[in-house]
Parts: C-alpha cells; sequence; structure tokens
C-alpha cells in the first residue's frame, strides 16, 4: 500500500471508529431515557440494566455500521477536498478508481468484522437481550413456525399436525399423523399428546386412535394408555421451533432452514430474511462507499454539518427500505432472501451510478 493510501485509510478508519462509538452511545442514550421510567417502576436492579445495554452493543454495532461508514468517508474526501488535497491528487494522476482503493480496504476490513458480530457474536448477547425484554419490557416474541396447527411433512408420505405445542418441553397436543400410498390415505393416527422419551430414544403418542384404510373397509384401534412411535423427526427440531433466528450463529441458522424445509414447515419466510440479513447487512459498509466518496469529491464550500445530514438521510434511507423490504419478506409478498439482498443492490446500483458521474 502506498504512503497515500495509508494515510487516507488510517484517518478513514480513526473517524469510522468515532462515528461508531458516538453513534452507538447515542442510540443506547435515546433507548435509556426512553425506558428509565419503566425500569424505576418495576424496580429492576442497575446492574440487569448494565448488562441489558451491554448486550445491545454489538446489534447496535451492525446496524449503525453503514452509517458510520458512510459520515467517516463523506467527512474525509469532504476536508481534502476543501483543503485541495484533492484537486492536488487530481492534479498528480490520481483518478477516482486510486482513491476509493484505500477506503475500500477499510470498509472490506469493517465488513468482514461485522460478518463474525452477525454471525457468532450479535447471537450470543441476543439470548439475554430478549430474555430481559420479555421478562421486564413485556415483549413477546413469535415462535418461528408459530405454536398452534402446525402441519410437517414428517416423511415423504407421512403428515404430522399439532394442534398445539410447547418446544421448551417438546411436547405437542391434538396429534394426527397421516400416512400415504401415492394419493391414497392408508391410515391415520389420532392422539391427545405427543412427547418424546429420551430413555428409549422413541415418541410417545398418548390416548391413541389408529385407523387403518384398505379396500375391506376401515380398521379401528383405540389405546387409552400410550404407544411408541419412531419418526424422522428430531426433538431437538420440534425444540428449535422456541428458539429466534437472532439467537442462532449463522452455521446453526443455516442448518436450522435445511432442517424445517427438508421436514416440510411452512412459514419460513422470517428465518430466511433473518438469515441473509446477517450476511447482506454487514456488506452494506462496502457498498455504501460508492455512495459517500465520489459524492463528496467536489470541492464546496458546506462544512461539517451538511456531511452529516447527508450522511444521516442516506443511512436512515436505506435501513428503511431494508426494514421495509425484509418485513415483505416475512409476509411471503415478495422471496426473503431477495428481500434481504435487494436493499443492497439499488444501493449498488446508485453508487455506481454516483461513481460514473464523478468520474466523468
Amino acid at each position: 500500500m502506498k504512503l497515500l493510501d495509508k494515510y487516507i485509510a488510517r484517518q478513514f478508519f480513526s473517524t469510522y471508529v468515532f462515528a461508531g462509538i458516538s453513534f452507538t452511545a447515542l442510540f443506547l442514550l435515546v433507548n435509556l431515557i426512553e425506558n428509565l421510567g419503566r425500569y424505576i417502576d418495576k424496580g429492576i436492579r442497575a446492574e440487569q440494566i448494565i448488562l441489558y445495554y451491554w448486550s445491545l452493543i454489538p446489534e447496535t454495532v451492525l446496524l449503525i455500521s453503514p452509517l458510520s461508514t458512510l459520515l467517516a468517508s463523506l467527512y474525509i474526501t469532504g476536508r481534502m477536498s476543501g483543503s485541495s488535497e484533492l484537486p492536488a491528487m487530481k492534479a498528480a494522476g490520481v483518478g477516482m478508481h486510486q482513491l476509493l482503493k484505500p477506503f475500500l480496504a477499510v470498509a472490506l476490513l469493517i465488513s468482514v468484522f461485522n460478518i463474525l458480530n452477525a454471525g457468532w457474536l450479535y447471537p450470543k448477547t441476543s439470548a439475554l437481550k430478549n430474555r430481559f425484554e420479555t421478562e421486564h419490557l413485556d415483549k413477546t416474541f413469535e415462535n418461528v413456525s408459530g405454536s398452534k396447527n402446525i402441519h410437517i411433512l414428517e416423511s415423504r408420505n407421512r403428515i404430522l399436525s399439532i394442534g398445539a405445542l410447547d418446544p421448551q418441553k417438546i411436547t405437542g397436543l391434538n396429534i394426527s399423523i397421516e400416512t400415504f400410498e401415492g394419493p391414497v390415505i392408508a391410515s391415520r393416527i389420532d392422539a391427545k399428546k405427543i412427547s418424546y422419551d429420551q430413555s428409549i430414544d422413541r415418541w410417545i403418542l398418548h390416548e391413541t386412535k389408529t385407523r387403518v384404510f384398505s379396500e375391506k373397509g376401515v380398521l379401528y384401534r383405540e389405546n387409552p394408555g400410550n404407544d411408541t412411535l419412531q419418526l424422522s423427526l428430531t426433538a431437538s427440531s420440534l425444540r428449535d421451533l422456541g428458539i429466534q433466528p437472532d439467537e442462532m450463529d449463522i452455521i446453526q441458522h443455516y442448518r436450522y432452514i435445511g432442517e424445517k424445509q427438508e421436514a416440510g414447515f411452512s412459514n419460513l419466510g422470517r428465518v430466511i430474511v433473518k438469515f441473509h440479513n446477517k450476511l447482506a447487512l454487514p456488506l452494506a459498509s462496502l457498498i455504501i462507499i460508492l455512495i459517500g466518496v465520489p459524492l463528496s469529491s467536489r470541492k464546496k464550500r458546506s462544512g461539517l454539518a451538511l456531511e452529516f445530514g447527508i450522511s444521516l438521510f442516506i443511512g436512515f434511507t436505506y435501513l428503511g427500505v431494508q426494514r421495509t423490504l425484509s418485513t415483505a419478506g416475512y409476509r411471503g409478498l415478495i422471496d426473503p432472501a431477495f428481500a434481504a439482498w435487494l436493499p443492497n443492490l439499488l444501493f449498488l446500483v446508485i453508487g455506481v451510478v454516483i461513481y460514473k458521474t464523478a468520474n466523468k
């Protein structure tokens, strides 16, 4: 790396760190002010509050990273332009693509850090955050696939339906298991409850009613006791229905989606969007450089206030688009994976247009 590149990279990184710390502190302070009255009314101890806000830091850093990157790139480029450093560099033959190199190099490191944060650090603190919000802020979290009227393609020819689910106890109520031979139903088992017995590695069906359908008629059997059954569905898969996507590291998240899709779970839009956001959001810091540097490369009389305002506008626009499209992906209005990556694609197109315009 050339001396000039090192100079720009050092200035950009130090400004990014300062902006990141400032935005993180501001976001946490606003959250504290909003909820301070509730903390006092509920008598929550100071150490619990401190631990909660400590658990919020990884998520906050991940969300404000594109904003901090944009502000740092606008500020550094604008300062060089205003102090005639940038015109001198252009006169020496330094083009826009060369100017972008140190910014992109630092942004790449920032994106790698944020991928590690989103993939492993944030999930570790998310469980603590979710537990605090459930206990003290009356926040509710919906199970990934819901807790009522669940239908699972348990194997290629068998459908498991659960009326109500308790994933923590690995039990379900109002069970029906339908087995098919081609398009024709071969048997149906109804049970009041299903639970898992680890000692025998079997599912236990309580108070079953079994119907076997054949050309000769229907064979009916009722058992007021318990029946054991071997299912391809594992106890851990059923238990995982109670875990939130934010609490899974990126490898667990990937495996979770694969297992649930193979088992025939529907309504996985939210889980898929959350998984892809763990990659898409960190990479936004890299894409945003294509907007910040060319946008601020022209010499102008505006000061830090305008740079700050532009960064806030673009940064919050990105977060707003990202949140809106994620919600559409949750509800199945658009493909979940596409919903997670579309904000990056849109801002990449905008960045390329700004870059080409500034490079003329």
